[in-house]
């Protein structure tokens, strides 16, 4: 059903006649008005699914391990692998990959583009296997780096985490090769399957809590082996769909294949350049294991509310406009280049600059409808979340804007700008981190917010630079039309503001103490009345302030390209 829906967006190799079944002649696909926001609509679709079932599966776990001593060992544990996942598989690896491959596409034969895929794949395969089997091997040590003070004061909790991380190290493998057939179907717009295959993680997680944590002494353990399966069960799902396409590869380990040298070679400083967010959060867990016990997993909970809007529209747009600017770079089409740009950053805009407000206001009554269980999650334990939720929904615009301006370098397979930037906010980051933490922790012990708010800032410095580089190297042109869109948009997010304040007062939402005593579902009706009536107020105002759903379309230049 997925492959059929989303075969209606494009034109792709299967729906055209080809003169030869090898070589790759060149035609010119002209994209209905609208086709970058249909496919961002089928990747935000499938994102969402996959974004409430994460949170269906945080609800879960806030049952099952809450905030405790083992939950804290788990975040951590799986936290490690998700983090060398983002840097491998969506990543460094996507960005370097997808530009490659659609150069074999624009100048190769089918020959050559099963070739590089099977190659990639049979290289990358190998280095990852080997990498799982040393961290395994290694995993006290890999332990004591990511979690330092229970290495040195807490030997239980440090022993828990590098048993939990020998079971949730080798998930890297299987994610990391999931992502490699993700780029690949990507490549050949086929954003549906990627985009859904995710939810298994949270679908397994879930089963994982319910069925099997009852079985453990430690509920944390069988979360543990579920990271595990759902990465096995993720990978297999994706092999039939590459088939479909003819591109199911045939893994070969060659170092010296002139497309695996140039992946690899923009892979590396790409690592930097695109992950600079995620090794912040990882520097955040290291740092919040100095804190009290508890900090790691109200850093956990919060970042999970804040990825949402960032995993939903984020991510996808950033998916979806990677092939598009490398295809635009690749025919020398400057113009469609900046029009593509130009209309993705409008788009996270609009969609970030009210989350963001709506999250800072709504932190505390958010986390209590979502988490608040008096046996596992205490009322502390969502004041201390809605803390670093607050400081995580600052830097939301900036950490969805470094999603789209990446690519705008990745795309001309400039990897050394983003990773100067990067490492600019990095720096930023860690200098941050002391200035903020020590004060906040010795004075209020709220040390985990200023790790949260360090983050939040040095993500504006990085995308602050992104836009000013691109800007000078005279790679994007914005349009003349910002001023009217930061008129209308500022307008329709001031309205929001107001109605949100206006009915969260009446209804006592924002008066914690009597919000918790409400039962679950009457929380869930009352934010939910806050959020459809603030979506409605900042809708309404944005289109009576001229707004229209043309604006929203994406550019409809014709694009050449290899089929």
């Amino acid at each position: 059903m997925i492959e059929t829906f989303h075969k209606g967006i494009f034109l792709t190799q299967e729906n055209l006649p080809q003169s030869s079944p090898e070589k790759l002649s060149e035609r010119a696909v002209v994209k209905k008005d609208g086709g970058l926001l249909r496919s961002s609509g089928v990747v935000s679709f499938f994102t969402m699914l996959s974004r409430i079932m994460g949170l269906a599966r945080d609800v879960v776990l806030a049952r099952v391990i809450g905030a405790e001593a083992f939950a804290d060992v788990f975040f951590v544990a799986f936290k490690i692998p998700n983090f060398f996942r983002r840097l491998f598989a969506e990543g460094a690896f996507a960005q370097a990959f997808v530009p490659v491959l659609g150069e074999y596409r624009e100048q190769g034969s089918k020959a050559a583009v099963r070739g590089l895929i099977s190659r990639v794949s049979g290289t990358l395969g190998l280095t990852l296997l080997l990498f799982t089997i040393l961290i395994v091997i290694v995993a006290p040590a890999m332990a004591a780096l990511f979690a330092p003070r229970w290495f040195m004061d807490e030997p239980l909790k440090f022993t828990a985490t590098a048993d939990m991380l020998r079971i949730t190290f080798p998930y890297l493998f299987f994610i990391s090769m999931t992502g490699v057939a993700g780029g690949i179907l990507n490549s050949y717009d086929r954003f549906a399957v990627p985009a859904f295959t995710p939810i298994l993680l949270n679908i397994t997680l879930i089963c994982a809590a319910l069925f099997a944590a009852p079985l453990f002494d430690q509920p944390a353990f069988a979360l543990a082996w579920g990271v595990l399966i759902a990465g096995i069960i993720q990978f297999i799902f994706q092999l039939p769909f590459l088939r479909r396409i003819h591109m199911l590869p045939a893994p070969i380990v060659d170092w010296r294949d002139s497309g695996v040298r140039k992946i690899l070679l923009l892979m590396g400083p790409a690592i930097f350049g695109v992950s600079v967010s995620q090794i912040n959060l990882l520097l955040d867990t290291m740092l919040a294991t100095f804190l009290p016990t508890g900090s790691v997993s109200w850093l956990y909970y919060s970042d999970r509310l804040a990825e949402l809007p960032l995993g939903v529209f984020g991510v996808a747009i950033a998916t979806v406009i990677l092939p598009n600017l490398s295809r635009h770079h690749s025919s020398q089409s400057k113009e469609s280049y900046s029009e593509t740009l130009d209309w993705a950053l409008k788009m996270i805009l609009l969609v970030a600059v009210p989350a963001a407000v709506a999250l800072m206001l709504l932190a505390e009554p958010i986390l209590v409808t979502l988490f608040y269980y008096g046996d596992v999650m205490t009322a502390r334990d969502m004041a201390m979340s809605s803390y670093s939720l607050r400081a995580y929904a600052l830097g939301l615009v900036a950490f969805m804007l470094i999603k789209v301006l990446a690519p705008g370098f990745f795309a001309r397979q400039d990897m050394r700008t983003p990773v100067r930037i990067g490492i600019v906010a990095m720096v930023s980051n860690m200098v941050l981190n002391i200035v903020f933490v020590v004060p906040l922790h010795m004075y209020w012990q709220i040390g985990h917010l200023g790790l949260a708010a360090a983050t939040s800032v040095s993500a504006f410095i990085n995308a602050v630079l992104l836009f000013i580089y691109l800007r000078k190297s005279d790679i994007y042109q914005p349009s003349g039309q910002w001023l009217v869109f930061y008129g209308r948009l500022f307008s329709a997010v001031a309205a929001m503001l107001l109605v949100l304040i206006i009915l969260a007062s009446q209804f006592n939402v924002l008066e914690s103490e009597i919000w918790q005593q409400g039962d679950w579902w009457q929380r869930i009706r009352g934010i939910l009345g806050l959020c459809v009536a603030g979506f409605i107020t900042y809708v309404a105002v944005l289109f009576a302030a001229g707004f229209r759903l043309s604006d929203l379309s994406g550019p409809t230049k014709a694009v050449s390209r290899n089929q």
